[in-house]
């Protein structure tokens, strides 16, 4: 008899899989559940429409998603059948060449904003401390 769920029936026979699925095993995502989390909470977008965590997605659909604060597109080209290494988890969806410049522009703008930004001289003392943690809403 051996392991089987309801979600193995759904991706295997037809050539499609979960999209809550499909993320994780890519390593979009870190957690099935976070996956789940953003599809649900119209985060992620399935060939330009907003869908459910149980959508299937097939080879040649598109993604979009905000990944942080970078807006995210990707083609899919293969489902993975695992959750894999990440080299073999890249190579099932190619990045469209804006969304690659617009990560490429983020970080430059990070970088920038990182050397501008002002550096301590030392480690805060007890006092400086506890003003960060107040500042930073900690406390």
């Amino acid at each position: 008899m051996g392991r089987h769920s309801e979600d193995d029936d759904a991706d295997s026979g037809d050539g499609s899989m979960r999209i809550d699925r499909f993320l994780f095993f890519v390593r979009l995502f870190k957690s099935r559940s976070l996956a789940a989390e953003a599809v649900s909470g119209g985060r992620v977008h399935l060939n330009g429409e907003r869908v459910k965590s149980s959508r299937a997605v097939k080879v040649g659909d598109s993604l979009a998603f905000a990944r942080g604060a970078v807006a995210f597109d990707c083609e899919i080209l293969q489902l993975p059948a695992r959750r894999g290494p990440a080299p073999e988890a890249a190579a099932c969806y190619r990045e469209s060449e804006a969304s690659i410049a617009r990560r490429a522009q983020f970080a430059e703008r990070m970088k920038l904003a990182t050397a501008f930004a002002p550096r301590p001289q030392g480690r805060p003392d007890k006092h400086d401390r506890k003003e960060l943690r107040r500042i930073r809403g900690r406390e």
